[in-house]
Formats: C-alpha cells, structure tokens, sequence
C-alpha cells in the first residue's frame, strides 16, 4: 500500500555517506521536530535525475528554506557510494543530503517502487517528493509516468 498524506514515514534505515564511511538514518530522525522536503529518483546519473530534478532543488534551495523546510533530502536505491559521487558531481554541497536506500527497503515500505528491470535498472523507486512534518507525511506527489512534473522543487514550492 503506498504511503498517504497524513501517515507516519516508517523507521527504516537508509544511508549517509560520512568522512567515517556509510552511516544509517531514518527520516523519523531527521525530520523530529523539523520539516523536511524529500524527493526520490529512479537512479543516480540518470538524465532526468541528474539534469532536473536534482537541480531544480538546488536552484531552489534558499525558496524552499526561507518557506520553512529545514532540510532537503533526495533518495535513491542506490549504494551511499553512488549516492556520495553523485551529490559531488552536482556539486550539492550542504544544500541537498543524498540519502541511499541501497536494498530499496524505505521505497518497498512506502509502496513506492517501480520495475526498472527493462532498461536493466532492477527495482527502483517511483519519482516523486513529500513534505513531512515532524514524521509525518503533509504532502506527497508522485509522477504519473515519465518526465518531471508534481514532484519537481517548483511544485512543491507551491504546496508550502
């Protein structure tokens, strides 16, 4: 079942990459008290990925914080090494933390997932971005198929 607006985000480890090597958190942990932004994407790299959706979050960084979000999180099923690698190439800096879900567990327990298998990918995640508010869901998006619409950082602008 996939997760709805008003729903608590399950406390499932996901990955930071650290000076010390990968370290596990849970969006429970990062959003206590806080409000974050969280948008996933099918893939590290990849061109929607990586030529738009990552940096429309980027562009809109100071928007989205001077609204209140206190974080801004992307997901990935991808290892935390990719995920390090990828955020440096961006060039995200301290503006986006790159979160792996290397096993794909939090997209699974979210219902989230999608079949990449036909372009190799195996399961990923759906696109989509959520606010969350104290763990708790206040608004989710999900595209409807390819491209980048309803969970694009101008998108959710509007929603905060």
């Amino acid at each position: 079942m996939t997760i709805q607006v008003g729903d608590k985000v399950p406390s499932i480890n996901l990955s930071i990459m650290t000076d010390s090597g990968p370290k596990p958190v849970t969006i429970n942990e990062l959003s206590t008290d806080k409000k974050i932004v969280l948008f996933a994407v099918p893939g590290a790299f990849t061109p929607t990925c990586s030529v738009q959706h990552l940096p429309g979050f980027l562009e809109k960084n100071k928007e989205l914080k001077d609204k209140g979000v206190d974080t801004i999180a992307c997901v990935s099923v991808n290892d935390p090494f990719v995920m390090k690698a990828w955020g440096e190439d961006r060039g995200v800096g301290e503006d986006v933390l790159m979160l792996s879900d290397g096993n794909g567990e939090f997209t699974s327990a979210i219902g989230l997932e999608m079949d990449g298998s036909g372009f190799g990918l195996g399961t990923r995640s759906q696109r989509y971005a959520m606010i969350i508010d104290d763990g708790v869901v206040s608004a989710l998006n999900v595209e409807p198929g390819p491209g980048l619409d309803v969970s694009s950082a101008e998108a959710i602008l509007e929603l905060l």
